[in-house]
């Protein structure tokens, strides 16, 4: 980008100077973003967004005075929402909160580190920007109006009551992948599932190591059908959703006759744990037609390489639809590859998954 109007105009907001200037700094190394200014708490953000009109702010989860969420809530319900990336520490407090971000807007959210001592700053500082990229493109009226009919209704009521699955191709596991987006999104499926869901549900869900747990107890509180992040060993069974473990893959082994997860950190080449394409590429080894493939938000196009794996052994395919997506990236790849069967929007996709089971 040349012309300084083009740049992505980014306000850092955080209580600590240390990480308000280790931001500033990974930010500024990139020749398209430019940081307008800084925050040492919600109120003061408030206070300088009409000024300094930023495109995205980086808004961290806990700060005294008005905390990332309260102000997150104050940007969004505002006349010019700005998406925002939130900043989170690695402790449960800031996972449930950075979750609640996410239900009411936030595009997505990076981890914070303590200290930059040890830890990989390229990889960091790469995710940052490629966060912010995305952002800067994502419709922030489009995330108000998923916010307003979230509560409005609760996730339960926002679709019909689904018709008994016809069984037609004796589907054992739903595979869901999904990335930017997904939290809020899972919401609005997992619990429309009935409770006699005779299928397991399997999701790769792109995320720092921490929060899957976080998610998946979130999920199942709100489920009728049990939610839990994976462990090795765990029984894929009908009516069980397994949350693949951040920082980690997961994959399918038999033993003793049944199915079961096998949590690995190998392929260690893989850009995301866990990974789409190594979720999908398992299955296709062990279940075949048998598996269920969605391929739902996110940026990227993880998942394409697995579906191809499926798709040879006749699996039937559903991805998201483009107006449904937060970033349709991941769904935009797959379709584009010829590789998907069934296009359903956001509410639409719960009755897909049980038309196809």
């Amino acid at each position: 980008m040349g012309a300084e109007a083009e740049k992505i105009r980014v306000l850092v907001v955080d209580d600590s100077p240390f990480m308000r200037m280790a931001i500033t700094r990974m930010l500024e190394s990139h020749e398209g973003i430019q940081v307008v200014g800084t925050a040492r708490n919600g109120v003061e953000a408030l206070e300088k967004i009409p000024a300094l009109t930023p495109h995205v702010i980086t808004l961290d989860v806990e700060m005294p005075q008005m905390n990332g969420l309260e102000t997150l809530k104050a940007i969004m319900a505002g006349a010019a929402p700005v998406p925002c990336i939130m900043v989170s520490s690695l402790t449960t407090e800031g996972a449930d909160i950075t979750l609640s971000s996410l239900d009411e807007g936030a595009v997505d959210f990076i981890t914070k580190p303590s200290s930059l001592m040890g830890m990989d700053i390229a990889h960091l500082q790469r995710d940052l920007m490629d966060k912010i990229m995305v952002a800067a493109r994502v419709s922030t009226h489009k995330l108000k109006a998923r916010v307003a009919l979230r509560r409005k209704e609760p996730p339960a009521a926002l679709g019909k009551p689904l018709a008994a699955p016809s069984g037609k191709r004796g589907v054992e596991v739903v595979l869901i992948g999904i990335s930017t987006g997904g939290p809020p999104a899972l919401q609005q499926i997992i619990p429309l599932l009935p409770a006699d869901f005779p299928a397991a549900v399997v999701i790769a869900q792109h995320m720092p190591p921490g929060f899957t747990k976080s998610m998946a107890e979130r999920l199942n509180r709100a489920s009728k059908i049990e939610v839990k992040e994976s462990e090795e060993g765990d029984v894929i069974i009908p009516g069980r959703v397994l949350v693949a473990r951040s920082g980690m893959h997961l994959m399918f082994r038999e033993k003793f006759g049944a199915k079961v997860a096998h949590i690995t950190g190998k392929p260690a080449e893989e850009p995301y744990f866990p990974s789409v394409n190594v979720l999908l590429e398992s299955a296709a080894e062990l279940y075949g037609a048998r598996a269920l493939p969605v391929i739902m938000t996110g940026m990227g196009n993880d998942g394409t390489r697995g579906l191809r794996a499926l798709k040879a052994r006749h699996a039937f395919a559903i991805a998201q639809s483009e107006d449904t997506c937060a970033v349709y990236g991941m769904p935009k790849s797959a379709i584009e590859a010829g590789l998907i069967d069934r296009v359903a929007g956001l509410g639409e996709i719960p009755g897909a998954i049980i038309d196809e089971l």
